[in-house]
C-alpha cells in the first residue's frame, strides 16, 4: 500500500494527533508506541469491520509525518498546508508492519519477491553565497550499488542459473503453525537457505560475489536553481539505490549549504548590507559606492540621516523560487564615529558644536529595539 501526501486533499484530512489518539507535546517514543497500539488493531490481516483498511492508511499517513522531526515541525506550525510541496510516498506492507514492529508474521504477508523500491541517497553540496543566489550547475559524484554488468543482476556466474530453493519452494518464506488461546496463529520467517530470495546460486558471480551488485562511484551534473538557501532539499528522481525484484529506484536528495558572505547577509529573498558611513556623509547627504550581488552601484544617502536608517536598492535581492521576479537589498546605515582627529578637524567640530548647543534628548526605545523592528526583529 503507498501512501501519498496530497495537497487537493488536505482539507479533509483529520488531525493527525487524534488519528494517533496523542497530545501535540507527545515524545517520539509516545508516537511510535500509540502506532504500534493502533496499526496492530486495525490491521486488515486481523480487523475484518468495514473501513478499517481506511483507518490503517490514515494511522499509517499520520505516523509518518508525527515520526518525522521536519514533517512534524512543518505540521505544527501550518497544520496541513505546511506539508503542500513535500512530494513523498511511503511504504507500508499490510503484512510486513507485524513483522517490522511485532516480530510474527500474519497469513496473507505479502511475498518477499515482490517488488520493492530502492533506498533514497543523501549528498551534502556546499555552495558560496553567489552560487546559491544565482544558481548553478555542479557535478556531483555519489557512490550507490549498480547492477554487476558481469552476471547482469542474476547473481549466477554465467554460463550457469539460479535454481528454485527446495527448502521454501521458491516462496522465500517458511511457515510455521502454532496453536494459541485464540487458535491457530501462523509464524512467517525468512528461508534459511535462500535468505528470503526463492533461489539458491551453485557457482555466484565472481565479480559481485552473488550479490547480484557492485558498489560504483556515478558522477551526475544537478541543476541549482537560483534563490535556494541553505537547508533547501533538492530531490532528484530515481537516483537512490536500486529497486529490489525489478522495483524502482529510490531518489536523490541534494541538500544545500551556503557559505557565509563577506558583506552580505540574507533574510527571507531581501539581501542586508551593514553600511558605516562618517558624520559628514550623514549630515550633509552623499552619493557613494557600495557592492550589491550583481556589482558595484550608486546608492543616495539623504541629509540628515539617521544611524539605524534602512535605505532600499528595489530588485537587488534574491531571485524568488519558480518567480520571475527577485527581493531587494536592504542597506543598514551606522554613522562611524572618528577615534582620532587632526588638529583641524577638531577645531572645525568645535566651532560645529558651538552652534549646536549643549542640549541632549532623552531617548524613550533604545536603538538597537527600533533596528529590530524595522527588520522583523531579525537583527542580531
Amino acid at each position: 500500500m503507498i501512501l501519498s501526501l496530497r495537497t487537493s486533499h488536505m482539507a479533509n484530512k483529520q488531525d493527525y494527533y487524534k488519528v494517533l489518539d496523542v497530545n501535540r507535546d507527545a515524545s517520539p517514543d509516545d508516537i511510535r508506541q500509540a502506532y504500534r497500539r493502533l496499526a496492530k488493531q486495525y490491521h486488515p490481516d486481523i480487523n475484518n469491520e468495514p473501513g478499517a483498511a481506511e483507518r490503517f492508511k490514515e494511522i499509517n499517513e499520520a505516523y509518518a509525518v508525527l515520526s518525522d522531526q521536519e514533517r512534524r515541525a512543518a505540521y505544527d506550525r501550518f497544520g496541513h498546508a505546511g506539508l503542500e510541496g513535500m512530494q513523498f510516498d511511503f511504504d507500508f506492507g499490510f503484512g510486513d508492519i507485524f513483522e517490522q514492529f511485532f516480530g510474527f508474521g500474519m497469513g496473507g504477508q505479502r511475498s518477499r519477491r515482490a517488488p520493492r523500491r530502492g533506498p533514497n541517497l543523501r549528498y551534502d553540496l556546499t555552495l558560496n553565497f553567489e552560487e546559491a543566489v544565482f544558481g548553478i550547475e555542479k557535478e556531483i559524484e555519489i557512490s550507490r550499488q549498480e547492477t554487476c554488468t558481469r552476471c547482469q543482476g542474476s547473481r549466477a556466474e554465467p554460463g550457469t542459473t539460479p535454481v528454485r530453493c527446495s527448502t521454501c519452494n521458491g516462496s522465500g518464506e517458511v511457515r510455521q503453525v502454532r496453536q494459541t488461546l485464540l487458535g491457530s496463529m501462523v509464524n512467517v520467517s525468512t528461508c534459511p537457505s535462500c535468505g528470503g530470495l526463492g533461489e539458491t546460486i551453485s557457482t555466484p558471480c565472481q565479480t559481485c560475489r552473488g550479490r547480484g551488485l557492485v558498489r560504483e562511484n556515478i558522477q551526475r551534473m544537478i541543476a541549482v536553481p537560483a534563490g535556494v538557501d541553505d537547508g533547501t532539499r533538492i530531490r532528484i528522481a530515481n537516483e537512490g539505490e536500486p529497486g529490489a525484484n525489478g522495483g524502482p529506484s529510490g531518489d536523490l536528495y541534494v541538500f544545500i549549504h551556503v557559505k557565509p558572505h563577506r558583506f552580505f547577509r540574507r533574510r527571507d529573498n531581501d539581501i542586508l548590507l551593514d553600511l558605516g558611513i562618517n558624520i559628514a556623509q550623514a549630515t550633509l547627504g552623499a552619493k557613494v559606492s557600495i557592492p550589491t550581488l550583481d556589482g558595484e552601484d550608486t546608492l543616495t544617502i539623504p541629509p540628515g540621516t539617521q544611524p539605524g536608517k534602512v535605505l532600499r536598492l528595489k530588485g537587488k535581492g534574491v531571485p524568488r523560487l519558480r518567480r520571475n521576479s527577485r527581493g531587494d537589498q536592504l542597506v543598514i546605515v551606522s554613522v562611524d564615529i572618528p577615534r582620532s582627529l587632526s588638529a583641524e578637524q577638531r577645531t572645525l567640530l568645535e566651532q560645529l558644536a558651538d552652534t549646536l548647543g549643549t542640549e541632549v534628548h532623552p531617548q524613550e526605545r533604545g536603538f538597537l529595539d527600533t533596528l529590530k523592528d524595522l527588520l522583523g526583529g531579525l537583527v542580531d
